[in-house]
């Protein structure tokens, strides 16, 4: 028997069900599905709050990591500052949000990106980081052209090897012409070292934390001698947070992954201090048990990464990832009665959140295992 084609174009997305609808159970939101609990991201969001507030340290987090309006708005309802963004097409989805505090933690070249860098400052009151003077004269330039204002960190490297001014003359020099320069306002240093966010032990963070704080307080004090007020002195992250906020150098600090806390920054020493729990969770379904003892599931690298290391059963003690690919997700269990059924769900935690929240549309917000909410992960591929 010959089955001929319905007449006329199909549509997919009238074939297509969502992945979930707000009041589904768990049970019911389909696989592969980035998932965050919210209470525990509630909590998260809280003592990060608490922690900055108690050292009179304003908390400005990086919306880097999620890219989601709806996480960056209740990170401000709490208190936050405004948000961090590192890029300027992902800095135009939060203006539109209603978020007009931003600063981009990150140095921005070239004529069409500084176009739309100066027309979004029209629109916000943004500030941005510079390391090269040639830099500083086409951003002041783009400015007047557009007749708008921006804030000027100054980046300086303490260690990170990756942007920012290597000496304390350089970064004078710079302030002093965004001093001179139309359209910038010097507004302060910008000293990030991503690096020391992801060391394993405790004191290995604390000790790298220190020397990252001295090296930004010479840079301070060079700047106030030469007559340069910096209002802010902005840095840190989610690793080093508990020290940063502590040295009595940093103005405000920009951690992003401490609303989620991803595989990587999970396998941190943490100490008593300070604690976050996982918020974010990916949900599969097993799709093939091929042998006694593995388990297959329906998340690839087009749901989550892996240069962060592998994703991590949650809840499932005895069983470890082994594997990621394209479109499959590789468990192994210490037992056959510890595998994972055909067709049964699995949540794994993420290696690294922030690419992960960049290969989803729609994060499912779950309260006591029900859909509460469905968040746009609206700057998702705005990375110019």
């Amino acid at each position: 028997m010959t089955v001929s084609p319905a007449a006329g174009p199909v549509s997919a997305s009238a074939l297509m069900t969502p992945a979930a609808r707000v009041g589904d159970s768990l049970a019911q939101v389909d696989t592969p599905s980035l998932l965050l609990d919210l209470d525990r991201f509630e909590e998260n969001l809280r003592g990060m709050q608490v922690l900055a507030e108690r050292h009179g340290v304003a908390l400005r987090p990086h919306a880097k990591a999620h890219r989601c309006p709806e996480v960056a708005l209740r990170q401000i309802a709490l208190g936050a500052a405004g948000i961090c963004c590192q890029k300027v097409s992902e800095a135009a989805c939060f203006v539109e949000a209603g978020i007009h505090d931003i600063h981009i933690s990150n140095e921005i070249v070239g004529p069409a990106k500084l176009a739309m860098l100066a027309r979004l400052a029209r629109h916000a009151r943004l500030t941005v980081c510079v390391d090269h003077m040639t830099a500083l004269q086409d951003l002041s330039q783009a400015l007047v052209e557009y007749d708008a204002t921006i804030g000027i960190l100054v980046e300086i490297d303490i260690g990170q090897k990756r942007c920012g001014v290597q000496s304390i003359q350089e970064a004078v020099k710079l302030g002093k012409a965004a001093q001179r320069l139309p359209g910038v306002r010097f507004t302060g240093i910008q000293a990030y070292h991503g690096g020391i966010q992801h060391k394993a032990s405790h004191d290995q963070r604390r000790q790298a934390s220190e020397a990252a704080a001295k090296r930004t307080a010479r840079f301070v004090a060079a700047f106030d001698r030469a007559g340069l007020q910096c209002d802010v002195v902005t840095g840190g992250g989610t690793g080093t947070v508990m020290f940063d906020v502590a040295s009595g150098v940093y103005t405000e600090i920009q951690p992003g992954s401490y609303a989620f806390m991803d595989g990587d920054y999970g396998r941190l020493q943490w100490g008593d201090v300070l604690t976050f729990a996982h918020s974010l969770f990916l949900l599969g379904t097993v799709m093939s048990t091929p042998t006694p003892k593995r388990a297959v599931v329906d998340i690839g690298l087009k749901s989550t990464t892996a240069e962060s290391g592998l994703p991590v059963p949650a809840g499932l003690p005895s069983v470890q990832c082994t594997g990621l690919h394209d479109e499959h997700l590789l468990l192994l269990a210490q037992e056959e009665s510890q595998r994972p059924a055909l067709g049964s769900r699995v949540r794994v935690i993420p290696g690294h959140c922030d690419p992960t929240f960049n290969l989803h549309d729609t994060l499912v917000v779950l309260r006591n295992e029900q859909v509460e909410a469905l968040w746009p992960i609206t700057a998702r591929g705005y990375s110019w």
